[in-house]
């Protein structure tokens, strides 16, 4: 047999295209092997989500390492503690948010429709909605649901006891959703408290309206803020020799600093007796349900001052203290107290231009949702009548250091820009970490004027109604911080089902298309637009929202795009039985600038009242109105210029009674 060795041996030429050959196949197969996770992990929402949100859990791993603590971060609310040097990687979802507390951290992340959450205790993404996501017991379940809302997932689900229709009976201008007494007087709201489950709101109430004097507490409770529980009058005037029941606040002493004992709630108040003023202290150890005097009343005697009231009561962690802010004509005082008992003058600040002050109110939020910014706001409710206003509520930021409010400017800003929103109280949930409890808080106002308040046409009960609760966030606009509101998102568990029209021209003549209205109680989301065709900002253009009833108009919501304005025009009452005075009828504006040529409007209309946001309230008008009857209508026309209805959403909303 014959045996054949082989030569594998090759000459150089002959070696050098074989490794060429072989480098090229080595080049293939790494792009082949780059090439199947895309394969083999397709770009889905799901994936997406994940990939950021662990790169979410990546940087609070580094960060727990490096100094002891995990961060808060939002993609579009501009918190970036997190990052700490290192940019989070959130490429593929439209927002990402990470909230935390001492014990870990849970985080969500938003791709379309889809929301998607991850947690300290779980490195598993889940779909929001597939079960509840294992969260550190620090970490409430409210703080991730509002979390989630913050996101974009808000719940819609009907609220138990509401209904599409107001109960039989309702007189014509009863609202559906906003909070009215039975009957009797109601004006200024005091600041909600959550204890025990329930969230607990007093309003000052006069049951002898007209023929008598006199406020007191009346008290209400609610689990969602938008539901409640009517529980009789808390606190009742004419009881310990000092007078009626006013403006004040209330506090839970967890601490028992005030001596009655752990969780008791206190509420200090003015109280006037024969013109003069004092501080009062009230505890309660039900829960809020009934008050008892503090025999050492009053906590503090006048020293002759003819406007000396409204008591608005502060926990300064910070500086271990309760601090008060109080209403002193043109000035707020600032005063400190260890027991809510002994109080001690600390400082004051002069406020001159808005008359008399009433109603303080006194906070912190983070400008832009950065926590590096954390700025003090002061509030009370005063008189613009100098700069062509109404009374409303005035606003300064800047700083507080324990003793002293320094404003950052002379000048003051108005939460809302209407005739009818005063006396507002703000407020921030205790279940929710403490980085959200600085993006933003919540509030409410009381829609009247004194200049028309004992006048209204309302036969059945007397002082308006409070407003829609609202959420607050400090926002930077035109270079300045501001204030801005948006209707609370529990508000979205009253609506109806909805109908939407547009694009469409706007005419003179009106928009054709619109959806007929059903009820006094609805909700309008519309963006007016300048058409192509229009000539610029120089020549007129003006959209007006022209709502009636039975063919009257009773108000107008419009947007002049020349001006850069959007305002509110309303009629007296259509029945002829009142007249409300020339001020009522003014024109109220809100200047907000267009941005790229269009406005967007959200207006809520609740038989006698109209609340509208601009622009995702960066600017708010709040109007009574009073049509001619329930049956209502609306119109869209061009009052001057070539406009467009780029979309028109019309919402029914149930009654909550």
């Amino acid at each position: 047999m014959m045996s054949h060795k082989w030569n594998l041996s090759l000459p150089a030429a002959s070696r050098s295209t074989w490794f060429a050959v072989a480098l090229a196949a080595s080049a293939l197969l790494a792009a082949l092997v780059a090439f199947i996770p895309q394969i083999h992990t397709p770009d889905t929402a799901a994936n997406r989500a994940e990939s950021a949100l662990e790169n979410v859990a990546s940087a609070q791993s580094a960060l727990k390492a490096s100094r002891g603590t995990y961060g808060t971060y939002w993609l579009s609310g501009g918190d970036r503690t997190l990052e700490d040097g290192q940019p989070i990687r959130s490429a593929g979802v439209e927002d990402l948010r990470s909230i935390t507390c001492p014990d870990g951290w849970v985080a969500a992340a938003r791709t379309g429709s889809d929301v998607f959450l991850r947690s300290s205790l779980d490195d598993q993404t889940q779909q929001a909605g597939a079960g509840e996501v294992r969260r550190p017991d620090c970490i409430t379940p409210e703080a991730v649901d509002a979390m989630l809302g913050d996101l974009g997932r808000i719940d819609r689900t009907p609220a138990p006891g509401t209904s599409p229709e107001r109960p039989a009976g309702s007189s014509q201008y009863r609202p559906a959703y906003h909070i009215t007494p039975g009957k009797d007087w109601m004006n200024d709201p005091q600041r909600p408290f959550f204890l025990d489950g329930l969230w607990h709101y007093y309003y000052l109430y006069n049951a002898d309206y007209p023929e008598g004097n006199g406020t007191e507490w009346y008290h209400l409770t609610s689990t969602d803020l938008l539901t409640w529980k009517d529980e009789g009058v808390a606190i009742h005037k004419y009881e310990n020799g000092l007078g009626d029941i006013e403006t004040g606040s209330a506090v839970v002493d967890y601490q028992n600093t005030a001596g009655f004992g752990y969780g008791a709630v206190i509420s200090v108040l003015t109280q006037q007796d024969e013109g003069v003023q004092r501080q009062s202290l009230f505890h309660s150890n039900d829960g809020g349900y009934s008050f008892t005097a503090y025999e050492g009343n009053p906590v503090m005697e006048n020293p002759g001052e003819e406007h000396w009231r409204d008591p608005k009561i502060v926990r300064d962690d910070a500086n271990g203290q309760w601090l008060m802010i109080l209403a002193e004509g043109g000035k707020l005082g600032m005063y400190t107290s260890q027991d809510l008992k002994t109080w001690r003058y600390a400082s004051s600040v002069e406020l001159p231009g808005l008359g008399v002050l009433e109603c303080p109110d006194l906070f912190q939020l983070d400008l832009d949702g950065d926590p590096a910014k954390r700025t003090w706001v002061l509030a009370a409710s005063g008189n613009g009548t100098e700069e062509g206003r109404t009374t409303g509520v005035a606003y300064w930021t800047g700083t507080w250091d324990g003793h002293t409010f320094t404003p950052a400017t002379d000048k003051h800003q108005w939460l809302d820009a209407g005739s009818d929103f005063y006396a507002a109280v703000t407020w921030d949930d205790p279940r929710l970490t403490d980085g959200q409890r600085m993006q933003s808080r919540q509030a409410l106002g009381w829609i009247n004027n004194w200049d028309y308040a004992r006048k209204l046409p309302t036969d059945d009960w007397h002082g308006g109604m409070d407003s829609i609760v609202r959420d607050i966030r400090l926002k930077t606009v035109e270079g300045k911080p501001t204030l801005v509101s948006s209707p609370s998102q529990t508000l979205a568990r009253l609506e109806g089902e909805a109908s939407s029209t547009g694009p469409t021209p706007i005419t003179a003549a009106g928009t054709a298309g619109l959806p007929a209205v059903q009820g006094g109680a609805y909700r309008l989301d519309l963006t007016i637009e300048r058409s192509a065709t229009d000539g610029g900002d120089g020549n007129p253009a003006e959209a007006l929202l022209q709502l009636a009833s039975e063919d009257s108009i009773f108000a107008t919501v419009g947007y002049d795009f020349t001006a850069g304005t959007a305002f509110v025009t309303r009629e007296q009452p259509a029945d002829g039985g009142a007249d409300l005075g020339p001020l009522f009828a003014e024109r109220r504006t809100a200047p907000v600038p267009a941005g790229d040529g269009s406005v967007d409007l959200t207006v809520f209309v609740d038989h006698s009242s109209l609340e509208v946001f601009i622009n995702d309230g960066e600017k708010t008008l709040t109007s009574l109105v009073f049509p001619k009857s329930e049956k209502q209508s609306f119109k869209l026309v061009a009052g001057a210029g070539d406009l467009a209805l780029r979309t028109l959403t019309y919402t029914p909303l149930a009654s909550t009674r």
